[in-house]
């Protein structure tokens, strides 16, 4: 029996394409076609078959459902992070649902025209107004930069080494704020630096009381410094010392000065406490008297064959060392050149040159200075 859908020719029974059809080997008849109708109806009614229609709708509707799903997105929202459901086309969708207007300046990521996906970071940071202020330049910019280092790069500013910049490169862009730079300049040189010599005075009986002569000439010393200079915005130079070390040590002007009498050494003196500190040992506070080389009993000759007189001073060896060089306020310049069978422990007895200075001088307390 044909089957419903076959197509006959009319002539020869083989499938043809022609304007008339025939079922079986006879003619195609209105009421033939009417009846084919109502039967394909029943069919389609019955559960039968499927009309084209409602397949082709049953193909599309997966691919409608998926155009509807609801995405698990991570939002980023000028650094701080949330978790949405949407069932957004595009990221730009997503922002519009999050009520927010993205504006030409403002940073988005990814691309608004990009579809939505499941799983999906968008990243948006509004732009801000800020001020990059210099020395002598003032800029306002309106940017998303997401700290201040990204926006100097994004305005193409360059840093030195050395300069310093507020709010600090890693720190967020202060909204409506301002970026403040400090050009600072740095370079470091090489200098050397004279060391002054010092002058030692010493004294010498050998030289003419109130007279000076220069030993040894000294020379000055050498310092070899790294000296680093900085300079702000181009103001004033500010200068330190990096590191420093003596290339040549300063060699001491040494000056013998001349002493003789008391009044001589005096004026030596007082024109400099701490000369005489400087040559100064110890101090020692003792009773002091005084004696004439024509003293009853007294040879004129000490016990270390000097003659007596001004200078010379009778002191217990145990106490003061004989041939040491002293220095009592007062009196002056003297050898412990002597001894004597009352000077004994902290007593010390002054030669004078005459009776009447002796009996001037009397009994008193006084300091001894043992010379260096």
């Amino acid at each position: 029996m044909p089957r419903l859908w076959d197509v006959w020719g009319a002539s020869t029974g083989v499938r043809s394409e022609r304007n008339f059809i025939l079922i079986g080997r006879g003619p195609l008849r209105v009421s033939h076609v009417l009846a084919m109708g109502a039967l394909i109806a029943v069919f389609v009614w019955a559960g039968f078959v499927t009309h084209p229609s409602l397949a082709e709708a049953s193909a599309n509707a997966p691919a409608a459902t998926a155009d509807n799903a609801s995405h698990a997105v991570t939002f980023e929202l000028n650094g701080a992070l949330s978790q949405h459901s949407s069932s957004a086309a595009t990221v730009g969708d997503f922002l519009r649902e999050q009520q927010i207007a993205a504006g030409p300046n403002d940073y988005v990521d990814p691309a608004t025209d990009v579809p939505l996906s499941d799983g999906m970071i968008v990243t948006y940071r509004a732009a801000v107004r800020v001020t990059i202020q210099t020395a002598r330049d003032r800029t306002d910019v309106v940017s998303a930069a997401g700290d201040v280092g990204a926006l100097l790069e994004e305005q193409h500013v360059r840093l030195g080494a050395n300069d310093r910049v507020v709010p600090a490169l890693s720190e967020a862009v202060p909204a409506n704020g301002v970026v403040r730079i400090e050009r600072v300049v740095t370079w470091e040189r090489n200098r050397k630096k004279a060391i002054a010599a010092a002058t030692i005075h010493r004294l010498d009986f050998s030289v003419s009381p109130g007279s000076s002569r220069v030993v040894s000439r000294g020379s000055n010393g050498e310092r070899e410094e790294i000296v680093r200079f900085t300079q702000r915005d181009g103001g004033a130079v500010q200068t330190a010392v990096v590191s420093s070390r003596v290339v040549r040590k300063p060699k001491p002007r040494v000056v013998v000065d001349g002493v003789g009498e008391y009044e001589a050494f005096e004026r030596f003196a007082g024109n400099s406490v701490s000369r005489t500190m400087y040559v100064a040992q110890s101090a020692m506070s003792m009773v002091a008297t005084a004696y004439t080389a024509g003293c009853s009993g007294c040879s004129g000759i000490t016990a270390t064959g000097r003659p007596a007189g001004h200078g010379i001073v009778a002191v217990d060896p145990r106490v003061i060392p004989l041939g040491t060089k002293l220095f009592i306020p007062g009196y002056g310049m003297a050898i412990a050149g002597d001894t004597g069978g009352a000077i004994v422990g902290n007593r010390i007895d002054l030669g004078f040159n005459s009776y009447r200075d002796a009996v001037l001088f009397g009994r008193r307390e006084v300091t001894v200075y043992r010379i260096k």
